[in-house]
């Protein structure tokens, strides 16, 4: 099975499978850091595994607001009539803890917290921290890590 390596301080992701590289892209996590308190904004830390995988079969920037398809697709008109949206793209790869205490159960758990890996416009600066806590990737390069990842595949978020 693949594995995900996420590093929060290089704002990387690389795509393991049996030590060969499959994938590695930039990405961007939370604009208030890491760290795994409900309601913090911060990307979590530690073991994770993909929970459920998302928008199969949606097309490229489709719009999704509670792991739902809107049937909005991105385009710069639609950001213009909603400025400040947190737009979730293309498709979702929904996070499950796997340290209980950590990321896990209680104030810490990762999947009641809604942290995914998703698409973004374009037009958002990866490389740098910016998200609400989220993943966030280019489309096209989330469209690869979708086709290459099945649920249950681990995810390691690494400072």
């Amino acid at each position: 099975m693949p594995d995900i390596r996420i590093d929060l301080a290089r704002q990387w992701l690389t795509l393991r499978d049996h030590g060969r590289v499959l994938l590695e892209a930039p990405v961007s996590t939370g604009a208030a850091g890491v760290g795994e308190q409900m309601g913090s904004f911060q990307t979590p830390r530690g073991l994770h595994r993909i929970r459920a995988r998302i928008g199969a079969g949606a097309p490229v920037g489709a719009v999704f607001v509670g792991r739902r398809w809107t049937g909005e697709v991105y385009s710069p008109q639609l950001a213009a009539a909603h400025p400040g949206r947190d737009w979730i793209l293309t498709r979702i790869l929904w996070l499950c803890g796997c340290e209980p205490g950590r990321n896990r159960l209680g104030t810490v758990d990762t999947q009641r917290r809604y942290i995914y890996i998703h698409g973004t416009p374009d037009s958002t600066e990866l490389g740098v921290p910016g998200s609400k806590g989220c993943v966030r990737m280019r489309n096209a390069d989330l469209l690869r890590l979708y086709d290459l990842t099945p649920a249950g595949t681990p995810v390691d978020l690494t400072e």
